[in-house]
């Protein structure tokens, strides 16, 4: 009896070794986003519209330095390139469900963000400005726009809600899920003042010189500003870091911050 039990003792050693392998196989990690691209031959960015980081031009096609990343982006990765535009306040929850492979989308890197996705190294930076409508009369701080008769204009989910927030507690907030909205509400001056990304408010109170003017010049805040990628995907987050690096060292990124930030060039391909 002892000798049989010490057989399939035994036995049953060898039978665990020869499927250990076959275990093993089975248990392999799954592929980057990065291999998923370059197998489908297709980068699918998920973005939403910012004035001037992604715009629609006369012809319904989408510009904007958004766009010339993703688009320089997918070139040198041998790719062709999707545009998946998706509303502001659902873009995390879509790039966390496979929409897209990356948010490529002025997203300022914030703790809570941060928390649900993984964000590269900087590629650019922002920071929040305010334009305001002369209905209001000469006022030339945030303090005078800190009172709850005063209506500010924001993008829903955008970090511009945030700031407004931190800054203009007691003012009312009127929050849009179209950039155009919140600039429509200000133009018709039914908001007092719209807070976004520079360089949009000082290129608005260019625009329409008439109507609106800039209370506080230059910026309030100042963030960084990375793609954004699902959690657990070391490799990816490496690739998209070094062809930051790459471009930056370049004069690239450089180049196109100073055509769609610093000239209105592009105005004239605009609906």
């Amino acid at each position: 009896m002892v000798k049989r039990a010490v057989r399939a003792l035994i036995m049953g050693l060898v039978l665990c070794a020869a499927l250990a392998p076959h275990a093993f196989a089975q248990k392999q990690e799954p592929q980057s986003v990065v291999e998923d691209v370059l197998q489908r031959g297709v980068l699918r960015v998920g973005f939403s519209t910012f004035v001037p980081w992604a715009m629609q031009d006369k012809n319904g096609k989408f510009i904007g330095y958004e766009i010339d990343v993703a688009t320089r982006l997918a070139k040198d990765m041998g790719v062709k390139l999707e545009l998946v535009p998706t509303k502001w306040s659902g873009i995390i929850p879509a790039l966390l469900t496979g929409k897209f492979d990356v948010i490529i989308a002025s997203m300022g890197v914030k703790p809570d963000r941060n928390a649900k996705v993984n964000f590269t190294i900087p590629y650019e930076y922002m920071g929040m400005a305010i334009v305001a409508n002369k209905s209001v009369g000469e006022l030339h701080s945030l303090e005078d726009f800190n009172k709850p008769e005063m209506i500010i204009s924001v993008r829903t989910g955008a970090t511009s809600v945030d700031v407004a927030r931190k800054f203009l507690p007691k003012a009312t907030l009127r929050m849009f899920d179209e950039e155009p909205q919140a600039v429509q509400e200000l133009l018709t001056g039914r908001a007092h003042a719209f807070l976004s990304s520079a360089p949009l408010p000082a290129q608005l109170a260019a625009k329409y010189p008439e109507k609106l003017y800039q209370p506080v010049k230059g910026t309030i805040t100042k963030e960084i500003v990375g793609f954004a990628v699902r959690k657990g995907d070391v490799d990816t987050l490496n690739y998209f870091n070094n062809w930051i690096r790459m471009v930056d060292a370049e004069g690239w990124l450089a180049e196109r911050q100073a055509y769609w930030f610093e000239s209105v060039e592009w105005e004239k391909d605009l609906k």
